[in-house]
């Protein structure tokens, strides 16, 4: 007699419900977890240009950048992202450029690094940019936090 070795349609039929359930209960925490490091990015990414703008500001006030990097009513603060980028020529320094991004990151909620600007004289709650100046930045994302705040208020 030969004895027959295998799994009966029985055991295969639940050892794939319990991996449906198993999968299941792992896939909505999977969710959650892509979404928080996202909103680590986007963290990252605004601290990242916020401390540029501050740098270029800083630069300015230390009298470091001026002449025609420098436009009157501007407050020291730079007339778009692309000069942190493309950098400016410091004061006293021939041949010297002052830079302050590598690149402009990208906003990890849109997928594009176009930012959404405010001015120096713009409302905190501005959605239009004055193009004067870049003062801040915020995300063009539509979303909403996994703390309930939307992402265009960060």
């Amino acid at each position: 007699m030969r004895t027959e070795r295998g799994f009966t349609n029985f055991e295969l039929l639940a050892t794939v419900i319990i991996l449906m359930i198993l999968a299941s209960a792992i896939l909505p925490t999977a969710k959650v977890l892509r979404k928080r490091q996202k909103e680590i990015e986007l963290r990252r990414s605004l601290r990242i240009v916020r401390t540029a703008l501050d740098g270029y500001h800083d630069a300015v006030r230390q009298g470091r950048i001026g002449g025609t990097d420098v436009k009157v009513g501007s407050e020291g603060y730079p007339p778009d992202l692309d000069v942190l980028v493309k950098g400016v020529s410091q004061v006293g320094k021939i041949d010297v450029k002052l830079k302050f991004l590598r690149r402009v990151p990208v906003d990890p909620m849109t997928g594009k690094a176009e930012w959404g600007k405010r001015c120096y004289q713009d409302e905190p709650d501005d959605t239009t940019w004055c193009g004067e100046n870049v003062w801040d930045v915020y995300s063009q994302s539509q979303g909403v936090g996994l703390d309930g705040s939307k992402y265009k208020e960060w």
